[in-house]
């Protein structure tokens, strides 16, 4: 049979060093703290976590379903952000198409408009 060794008195010296939990180097003890430094603490809370989910930025409809609008001329245009006329930038209402009816271009935020107006009588 084995020869039974004795157990060490204490499982890690304290009162000189530790190791860092995350990136293994020795650092003076300092109170009960685990980790040698902020930079340790936060990176091994983060591989604990995961990084944070990254919000997603709202996305425009393409410019060919947009519709803009020129303030000087009271023109609208589908796609085109420039007025020929004017030679200014039109301002942009939202998405939108031709309207099926006359061929002018309708943003959908004038429709939901007008439908609401309609409940609301």
């Amino acid at each position: 049979m084995a020869e039974a060794r004795p157990l060490p008195d204490a499982v890690r010296d304290d009162a000189e060093t530790m190791i860092c939990l995350h990136c293994a180097k020795t650092f003076p003890v300092s109170g009960r703290s685990r980790y040698c430094g902020n930079a340790c603490r936060q990176r091994a809370y983060r591989a604990r976590r995961g990084t944070p989910a990254v919000p997603t930025r709202m996305t425009r409809a393409p410019k060919e379903g947009t519709v803009y609008y020129c303030d000087e001329c009271d023109t609208r245009y589908l796609g085109v952000q420039y007025c020929e006329s004017c030679k200014r930038f039109c301002r942009r209402l939202g998405a939108g198409g031709l309207c099926p009816c006359c061929d002018e271009p309708v943003a959908v935020k004038d429709l939901i408009v007008g439908v609401a107006i309609m409940l609301a009588e």
